[in-house]
């Protein structure tokens, strides 16, 4: 954290804590806990900051960084999460400097399934022109528009994109900083805030070890809103920024809510219900053990998930690894079975074993494993439904 950033919060949190009443259901440690919490939440925003849409579509965003930030990764994270909402993103190449850099946002965006316009090594004003009229002729109410990063500031970089600005009603400038920079990120987005007064900040690698102390300057030094943090490298791993969220994960003590908002992307309601009644009617088969893993995997980094769970330091969960390619084994293991096989287990006998560990490429005690494990979900959801009376739901 910046160093007059953190004396400010510190004598914030002090000035409060002093004097304070401690109250009844809280330790006196624990009431010093929610003044930081409370303090951290202020710092950051306190409430969600979503992005601007322009009352005359298409909303153009305006993507900058320096470059190695991870700005044409994210315009496709970003394409894909706009894609969710309902939207019909154009991603547009305007870096006709860096080497490949069309050919990679092409890719990109082919990755995302979202639109994409590029017009070669020409002005990159001109571009954003001429993509906004592609917009309006195709029917895409978003732009968003991959600008040229450069390895550190300079003015001809900033003269270029303050020239797309005057040209381009452009509704969101957005900056891309790498939190795994520290202290530079911050240097980086006051330059970039003072030259183009962005509209928000889109902070990368959250997934790493950092937990959030560029954030915290980010918000506090420009005073503009963190609107995305990108947590890994698929192309789902963008998150709205949320204070109260990651305050919790800067304390350690997990992030519920967006452990759910994962869960309800990577199973419907209506799947859930079904789910939710075989299990109250003993019917979880090998199928829905399958249906289970998908889901997990559609979830995202299983690591990042555990660390989400509130009080993961003190169960140790944080240094807890999930290899991913046991999953990915179990997985091969129960998709080798036939249809009888995965509707009843039973009747999986030595040859059976044999067959399908052949067809998997995994051995007999790996599939023993997988079996072991259905078998101890199979009971965990069992006696989890006898402990509830109305309205029994699944446990994730």
């Amino acid at each position: 954290m910046n160093v007059s950033v953190a004396k400010d919060f510190i004598n914030k949190v002090t000035e409060k804590a002093v004097g304070e009443e401690v109250l009844k259901s809280l330790t006196p440690g624990q009431q010093v806990i929610k003044i930081v919490n409370d303090q951290l939440i202020e710092l950051l925003g306190s409430t969600q900051s979503k992005l601007a849409v322009s009352s005359k579509l298409p909303t153009v965003i305006m993507m900058c960084g320096l470059q190695g930030a991870g700005k044409t990764t994210m315009c496709g994270k970003l394409g894909v999460y706009l894609k969710k909402q309902g939207k019909r993103p154009l991603l547009v190449a305007c870096d006709i400097y860096r080497p490949a850099a069309i050919e990679q946002l092409r890719i990109v965006a082919k990755k995302a399934d979202v639109g994409y316009f590029e017009k070669g090594q020409i002005n990159p004003v001109t571009i954003a022109k001429e993509a906004v009229k592609y917009a309006e002729s195709k029917d895409f109410d978003t732009v968003i528009l991959d600008t040229a990063g450069r390895l550190h500031i300079n003015e001809e970089l900033m003269t270029e994109l303050k020239e797309i600005k005057k040209n381009v009603n452009v509704t969101e400038t957005l900056l891309t900083v790498d939190s795994m920079t520290g202290q530079d990120a911050v240097t980086v987005a006051k330059a970039f805030d003072e030259a183009l007064d962005i509209t928000g900040v889109i902070i990368t690698k959250l997934d790493g070890d950092t937990r959030g102390g560029a954030t915290l300057s980010i918000k506090a030094i420009t005073g503009k809103p963190i609107k995305f943090c990108g947590t890994g490298e698929k192309a789902e791993d963008l998150e709205a920024f949320y204070p109260d969220r990651m305050a919790s994960r800067i304390l350690g003590m997990g992030d519920v809510l967006t452990l759910i908002d994962k869960a309800q992307q990577a199973i419907s309601e209506e799947k859930a219900e079904q789910m939710a009644k075989r299990l109250k009617e003993n019917k979880f088969d090998l199928n829905d053990f399958l249906e289970q893993f998908e889901s997990l995997a559609n979830m995202g980094d299983m690591n990042e998930l555990l660390n989400m769970i509130p009080g993961a330091n003190k169960m140790k969960l944080k240094d807890a690894k999930v290899d991913e390619k046991e999953i990915a084994r179990a997985k091969a293991i129960i998709q080798s079975m036939t249809k009888e096989e995965k509707s009843n287990y039973k009747l999986l006998n030595y040859s059976r074993k044999k067959r399908i560990a052949k067809g998997s490429g995994t051995q007999l005690v790996d599939i023993n494993k997988v079996l072991k494990q259905y078998e101890q979900t199979k009971e965990m959801y069992k006696r989890f439904g006898k402990g509830g009376k109305k309205g029994f739901k699944m446990p994730f």
